[in-house]
């Protein structure tokens, strides 16, 4: 185990890990314009759109497991930067779409590389990104992503 992790707790485990992906992916990406909560957004919307889907920003929230109003403010900041466009969706006018724009379209293939060349890296000590050992993880990081999380007191830890 790495140096200051051994006898860690899971919870502990999954936030360092999510601290390192997210400030590696960062870095990469700076050079492109991009933070990780943007690519997360760019990259959504690139795969939603190239299913023929033109999702609104609430169905983008649901996907990334953002913030609506956080993907709102991601969503005005990606288009003064002349990545996404927005507009109101026809059949609900409270709504908003999002696009992506040909810039945003070739930011966002570029970005996806930098993020896939770095997932390799990171998913090495595996075998790879189709190593049976990568499947199997990917199956546990979903298996615990599908599980609810209810709010949880201390007061419920006496009880039992």
């Amino acid at each position: 185990m790495s140096n200051g992790t051994e006898g860690a707790t899971p919870g502990f485990l999954v936030w360092r890990l999510a601290m390192r992906w997210r400030v590696a992916v960062d870095r990469a990406l700076a050079p492109l314009g991009l933070t990780h909560a943007q690519y997360s957004l760019v990259a959504s919307l690139h795969g939603m759109q190239r299913s023929g889907e033109r999702p609104s920003q609430r169905r983008l929230a649901d996907h990334t497991g953002l913030e609506p109003l956080y993907v709102s403010k991601l969503a005005r900041a990606l288009e003064s930067a002349g990545l996404v466009e927005r507009t109101r969706d026809p059949r609900d006018p409270r709504a908003v779409q999002l696009a992506l724009t040909e810039k945003g379209r070739e930011v966002t293939r570029r970005a996806i590389k930098v993020v896939q060349g770095l997932l390799q890296q990171l998913l090495g000590p595996l075998g790879g990104l189709d190593s049976p050992r990568t499947r199997e993880f990917t199956r546990e990081l979903t298996a615990l992503l599908d599980a609810p999380l209810a709010p949880f007191s201390e007061n419920e830890t006496e009880q039992s």
